[in-house]
């Protein structure tokens, strides 16, 4: 398995991976549209400086993503940017078998390599499989978000 930066020709892949972490958070959100949707403007991220996103390949088949971006902390911040990682998603059939932490290690290098020491991520608070994984990387809830209609 490999760990590599996407590129331009990723990009058919990479918009069904975007449907796919859409289909499996809409269960968690029921204020998310029914009809199809983007979260990421992916051709755009692929051509930034301050964002990567990379992907992961089991013989030359792309099995996994996720992005890093850099974001402005806040002014009560004690960082001024940081990595915010997304677009995180592995092909069903390869899930419990190290290729997020892969991805997230590649991610995490990616912040250390541009100076930042604070790396963010959200997810869903009743995705547990997500959390789970997540907090095996070494991440901890800060700040529950909620709503009300």
């Amino acid at each position: 398995m490999q760990i590599r930066k996407a590129r331009l020709e990723d990009l058919e892949v990479l918009l069904q991976f975007e449907q796919g972490i859409i289909e499996a958070e809409r269960p968690f959100d029921p204020s998310m549209k029914t009809e199809r949707f983007h979260y990421y403007d992916i051709k755009a991220m692929l051509n930034r400086d301050d964002c990567i996103i990379v992907v992961a390949e089991n013989k030359g088949t792309i099995i996994g993503s996720g992005s890093a971006r850099v974001l402005n902390g806040k002014p009560y911040n004690n960082y001024n940017a940081y990595a915010f990682l997304g677009f995180m998603y592995v092909h069903p059939a390869f899930r419990g078998k190290g290729v997020n932490s892969l991805i997230i290690d590649a991610l995490k290098q990616w912040a250390n390599d541009n100076e930042l020491s604070e790396i963010r991520l959200q997810v869903y608070s009743e995705n547990t499989s997500a959390i789970k994984a997540y907090e095996k990387a070494g991440f901890k809830p800060i700040l529950t978000e909620m709503r009300l209609t």
